[in-house]
């Protein structure tokens, strides 16, 4: 069984990955053409005794792909090499709510799936791959097709769209673990938005940026290495 932490974050990539397969308590995602650690990585349980680590390579291999697995906590029991950290928790709307706060001169919209060249390229040039935005918009269009569960929320300054946010509907709440802002204005502004939308918001943030909210827990992406 994979720990909550990790199921949270299958529910709301899974349905955007092209590719599904679980073996022995391990969930693989697969998204060719996308560089989103999450839409290509195996999640493991913290018991692996149920996991056959050697299939788990082998399909990789088959698939052209590197073994990258995601784990609550470090990597334990397996040679591997960390390529990066997110912490994924409860976000607290109080730096962001209400007014005169920091993101002044943003304005945040709903988009449909017609303008998501826009929002992936906004997105992927926030963390410094602007080149995947192309993948990510295409990927993305066939499968927020109909499906009212996703809002895509982009945020414009100037005319210009400098931040991306992917909000998904939950019971009682909401999830944003895609987005990505040019400044701390911007992501003042997309996190107020998206915390407008349901009582509560699960997000997931790089390792390096600060807390906003309950600590939560880091999920570690490695490259196994046997």
């Amino acid at each position: 069984m994979l720990p909550p932490t990790l199921t949270d974050l299958l529910e709301f990539h899974a349905p955007l990955s092209a590719v599904q397969r679980e073996q022995g308590g391990a969930v693989t995602l697969l998204t060719p053409g996308v560089n989103v650690l999450a839409l290509n990585a195996t999640f493991l349980p913290a018991d692996l005794r149920g996991v056959d680590i050697a299939a788990v390579l082998d399909w990789h291999e088959g698939q052209g792909v590197p073994p990258l697995v995601a784990t609550v906590g470090p990597l334990v029991g397996l040679p591997g090499r960390e390529v990066a950290r997110v912490r994924v928790g409860q976000a607290d709307p109080a730096p962001w709510a209400g007014e005169g706060v920091p993101g002044e001169g943003v304005v945040v919209e709903q988009v449909s799936r017609l303008h998501l060249r826009p929002w992936a390229e906004a997105l992927t040039r926030a963390h410094g791959t602007p080149g995947w935005g192309e993948g990510l918009a295409r990927q993305l269009a066939a499968r927020l097709e109909g499906d009212r569960d996703f809002v895509p929320l982009s945020a414009y300054r100037d005319g210009e769209v400098v931040g991306a946010l992917l909000w998904h509907s939950r019971a009682g709440g909401g999830a944003a673990h895609l987005w990505g802002a040019a400044d701390a204005a911007v992501e003042a502004a997309l996190l107020r938005a998206a915390g407008a939308l349901a009582p509560t918001l699960i997000m997931s943030r790089q390792q390096h940026e600060p807390v906003v909210g309950s600590a939560g827990e880091v999920v570690h992406y490695s490259l196994l290495q046997l």
